[in-house]
């Protein structure tokens, strides 16, 4: 008869590493060719999503005229159904290799790549916890859990998670903050098609046709933790349509409309001991 352990199923297998990734990525993103994710110069960060798809960035300096410059994190798909919010950060990196550049940018485009190559789109990684919910504002315990049970009445495309910072892909962007110290965040969302803000300094009024209009706080967002806790300012830049981009004209003055803001309204980094 055989033994209790050898009835027992074998260990998972860990996800081999993912070493082409634009094909996947560009066969979900609008207007996004294999040559427009291959000329990006993406790199692993060294952070997998939960189904071994590298998390993957590009750090593109400013002009060394400006060697103080202000440094930026651009964030794109942490919602996986949101495709446009990964297309238009691959549209604006090719902008950046045009000319010279003011900011340092640390980009990362598509954050939830498991949630962006299920199946079908989903909103949430490949655990089911909706990672903008996942980061840790104060009183997470106590907050998150409950106002996804009182407020969305449970519903699983909000669901925060056992605790914050639990997934591989919000502990990046939560590591990279604290590494990186950016003057400023900007996420990339869809579908409200309004600019949303938290944090010190300004809101921006408009970005193209995108008008200033708060959507809310919400326990374990990144707005909440950055903006109001770490007292970094983000702009979430909501798309109009989840699928569907901007016109091209409309993507460039977004673009061009963003960085007068950040020109105009965000400090740049302070020479001190701490940050030589």
């Amino acid at each position: 008869m055989p033994s209790a352990n050898s009835l027992s199923a074998p260990p998972a297998a860990k996800p081999k590493p993912v070493t082409d990734w634009c094909t996947p990525l560009v066969a979900r993103l609008p207007k996004v060719s294999l040559n427009d994710c291959k000329n990006s110069k993406l790199n692993p960060t060294g952070a997998n999503s939960l189904n071994g798809f590298p998390v993957l960035f590009r750090d593109i300096k400013a002009d060394a005229k400006h060697p103080q410059a202000i440094r930026v994190l651009l964030l794109g798909g942490i919602h996986g159904d949101e495709q446009t919010a990964s297309s238009i950060v691959f549209k604006w990196m090719e902008t950046m290799q045009k000319s010279p550049l003011e900011f340092n940018w640390k980009i990362a485009p598509v954050v939830n790549p498991d949630g962006l190559l299920a199946p079908k789109p989903r909103r949430v990684n490949a655990r089911g916890i909706d990672l903008n919910r996942n980061f840790p504002t104060p009183n997470w315990q106590k907050e998150a859990p409950s106002y996804w049970a009182r407020v969305t009445r449970s519903d699983p495309r909000r669901y925060p998670g056992k605790a914050p910072i639990s997934e591989p892909e919000s502990r990046w962007v939560y590591e990279t903050i604290e590494k990186y110290k950016p003057d400023v965040i900007i996420s990339v969302h869809a579908p409200f098609g309004v600019l949303d803000f938290d944090g010190p300094t300004t809101p921006p009024n408009r970005f193209g046709r995108l008008i200033y209009n708060r959507v809310g706080v919400y326990p374990g967002s990144l707005g909440n933790y950055s903006g109001l806790h770490k007292d970094i300012p983000v702009v979430t830049i909501e798309l109009p349509n989840a699928t569907q981009m901007p016109p091209d004209a409309e993507v460039q003055r977004i673009w061009q409309d963003m960085q007068n803001w950040i020109r105009q309204n965000v400090a740049g980094p302070l020479k001190t001991a701490r940050n030589p």
